[in-house]
């Protein structure tokens, strides 16, 4: 049984010696078909050494895995990539053969070469060595005398450019596109070309620091009629919205929620939307563990709609899924949902029909399920429940939406207002010292959000379905659409504090990375001391070994599972020629995560009648809803998503599996080494994450996409479980 306590330390998180020994897989390694497929692109996550002329014997790589984090992308607080390489070499000699020389150093640096980082001794075979975290950099290996030097001073006999050096300025397509060599048209000179603002289609904002249009798209605009809601309704006769409230339920208890039209100024724009129960967000609903109560739901607005309890694991009839659960509730309906609420921790509720729109103009709130468990966290001076948003807006008004199809199928809705509980204004005033423990959601289309507060220090404590399995120290915390985390955070020092989302844009066109920081809130801590000090606790990063036990147990049991594998790519129809040959052009290097709107127009355009995101069964061919899963209650199920690298735009896509909780295995093939329930996974552009799904729950359940636009353009697939 030895190999099984090996099995579960790791599976658990352990930090010690057999961690460190955990051999990663290769990711250079020759393409096979089976590779191809099922495996992490090695365009994404792989350098090729190239040797000095003298040397040419010599071969190796860089493999570029994640470095260690409870998130399935690694980055600094500042949004860079952070890489832990392995580095593999053929043929090297010994250093001696070169001159006075012992040992070969393997750097990182960028273009410049003054911002340089010594990575350490690199050998015949593979070596991991230390972390990087540039946009782009190039790799060194080079001959010193000793292993020790702490800069670089021998000769180069290797080197290797980063993939992300391949975003270069598109001055070709601007050559081919625009042969007469005319300047194309900047983003504001596009908004007067696509019709009268009320009615037709507008085109969205420019990023403010992308100011160039890319070329050969001037003049389009998305297939099919643009749509608003009530747009034949005098906004004055529509009630304005309020902040939320917080509504208490206990089992048994019942609760009425309307779906509604609302108006909200946003920018000095009045401006019609939706909301729950009249409110931005929709109420915060707080409820014992294990209750169950009645939730009756009122359609007001004018769209059919339902509602969904995403991440609760209750009874299938009343998971509100179009068309699988339930039928659509039409203007002027009603529905009665039976909420059971088995597990801690914090959810959401939005719509899923049209939820690019429904969700994206108010319709969601939070759930919050009060554990029943004394000192389930740590103590906490207070708690607050934050849900991140964007919104497009531009000179007229909010961009129209697609009255038939979903606009920006591609890349998704990115907006360029935030909200924190659906205001631009989120402000927190706390005492010196104090601990705050945040409750975070991201409701946004298609964003995902790296979160951080200021230099204040943040342990994270819980995930999407109950608890870490170890608390740990962030810098940050990565959020994509529909994931949760808790994290407590101390703010020690008197001032304010800005609660950012700080990530590395890519202005295409231009060529290049740049720094995106946008304030979201301000927290204000006062000179008063927090009273009791709860600095002890915080700084004490607990082992909950309930929720490690039942991992182990999880893990150990489907360690033997065969896999099912799935490949998330995407099929384009009919799209203008121009904007096909740009995004055939940019895909010659794809981020892992796409952080930013900066090709507005190139998001805009293609509709989901033109574009299908697919999920697509390895083992059968079946794609989407033709997909036949069956299982039974109580089964384990291990799953690799393989994100497709191939796509004319590979997207990372956040999936969410209704109905039942999984634990990430691995990310690239690299073991996870901490662990939490979750129910929604960040899969990184090229990149493939395990999953170990605990088949919990009998029904029939959607597993998609949770990129509003994606699910709209058919990224979605229904599977059965057994009662039996």
């Amino acid at each position: 049984m030895r190999w099984l306590a090996v099995f579960v330390a790791l599976a658990v998180g352990a930090r010690g010696a057999i961690a460190q020994r955990t051999r990663l897989p290769d990711l250079c390694s020759p393409d096979t078909d089976a590779r191809t497929v099922t495996t992490p692109s090695r365009s994404t996550y792989c350098m090729r050494l190239v040797p000095v002329p003298e040397l040419r014997r010599l071969s190796g790589a860089v493999e570029l895995h994640r470095a260690p984090s409870p998130f399935t992308v690694t980055v600094s607080a500042e949004g860079i990539f952070v890489y832990q390489p392995v580095i593999a070499l053929h043929g090297l000699p010994k250093p001696s053969t070169l001159g006075p020389y012992a040992a070969y150093v393997a750097w990182a640096t960028t273009s410049n070469f003054v911002d340089e980082v010594k990575l350490g001794p690199v050998r015949e075979g593979r070596t991991p060595v230390g972390r990087i975290a540039f946009n782009q950099f190039i790799v060194l290996i080079t001959a010193e005398r000793s292993g020790d030097v702490r800069t670089r001073s021998g000769p180069i006999v290797l080197r290797a450019m980063s993939p992300s050096w391949l975003v270069q300025p598109h001055d070709i397509t601007r050559l081919i596109l625009d042969p007469t060599g005319n300047e194309p048209k900047q983003g504001h000179d596009m908004h007067a070309i696509h019709g009268v603002p009320e009615r037709g289609w507008v085109a969205p904002p420019m990023h403010p620091a992308v100011t160039m249009m890319l070329p050969g798209i001037e003049g389009l605009v998305p297939k099919g009629t643009p749509w608003l809601p009530a747009r034949d309704i005098d906004p004055a006769t529509i009630a304005p919205a309020k902040p939320r409230t917080i509504i208490t339920l206990h089992d048994g208890d019942s609760l009425d929620l309307r779906a509604e039209l609302v108006t909200r100024s946003i920018a000095g724009r009045t401006i019609t939307m939706y909301g729950f129960n009249g409110q931005y967000p929709g109420p915060l609903i707080q409820v014992d563990r294990r209750a169950t109560v009645v939730v009756n739901f009122e359609n007001r607005i004018d769209q059919p709609s339902a509602v969904h309890w995403h991440g609760i694991r209750l009874d299938n009839r009343f998971d509100g899924t179009p068309h699988v659960t339930q039928e659509l509730v039409p203007s002027g309906g009603r529905f009665r949902y039976v909420v059971h609420f088995p597990d801690a921790g914090i959810y959401w509720y939005h719509p899923h029909h049209r939820e690019d729109t429904q969700q994206d103009l108010g319709l969601y709130g939070n759930l919050f399920v009060r554990p029943d468990e004394a000192n389930f966290f740590a103590p906490a001076h207070r708690e607050d429940f934050l849900i991140l948003d964007d919104f497009l807006l531009g000179d007229a008004g909010p961009a129209p939406y697609g009255a038939d199809a979903a606009t920006h199928a591609l890349m998704g809705r990115f907006g360029n207002v935030f909200f924190v509980n659906g205001a631009p204004d989120y402000r927190l005033r706390v005492h010196r010292g104090e601990v705050v423990r945040f409750y975070l959601t991201n409701a946004a289309n298609t964003r995902v959000f790296n979160v951080r507060l200021g230099a204040a220090p943040l342990k994270l404590v819980g995930g999407d379905v109950g608890r870490f399995a170890h608390e740990e120290m962030v810098q940050s915390v990565v959020l994509a659409p529909a994931e949760r985390y808790i994290v407590e955070a101390r703010f020690d020092t008197p001032g304010t504090v800005a609660l950012t989302n700080h990530v590395q844009a890519i202005d295409h066109g231009g060529g290049r990375f740049f720094t995106e920081i946008d304030t979201l809130g301000i927290v204000t801590v006062d000179d008063a001391p927090a009273t009791p000090d709860l600095g002890s606790s915080f700084r004490t990063r607990r082992e909950n070994a309930s929720v490690r036990d039942e991992i182990a147990r999880a893990m150990a049991r489907g360690a033997t599972l065969p896999r099912r594998d799935v490949l998330l790519t995407v099929k384009v129809g009919d799209i203008p020629f121009g904007l096909r040959e740009l995004l055939r052009l940019d895909t010659l290097y794809v981020n892992p995560v796409e952080w930013s709107g900066t090709m507005p127009m190139m998001d805009w355009l293609p509709t989901a009648a033109d574009v299908t995101w697919t999920i697509r069964d390895l083992a059968t061919g079946r794609e989407n809803m033709d997909i036949d899963w069956r299982f039974r209650r109580g089964e384990l199920v291990r799953l690799r998503l393989v994100n497709d690298r191939g796509g004319l735009h590979p997207m990372s896509h956040p999936v969410h599996i209704h109905g039942q909780r999984f634990l990430v295995l691995a990310v690239n093939g690299a073991p996870m080494q901490n662990h939490v329930w979750k129910d929604t996974v960040l899969i990184p552009a090229g990149g493939t994450v395990d999953l170990l799904v605990e088949m919990s729950n009998p029904g029939r359940w959607m597993l998609h996409c949770h990129i509003a636009e994606h699910l709209e353009a058919g990224m979605h697939m229904v599977f059965q479980v057994d009662k039996s």
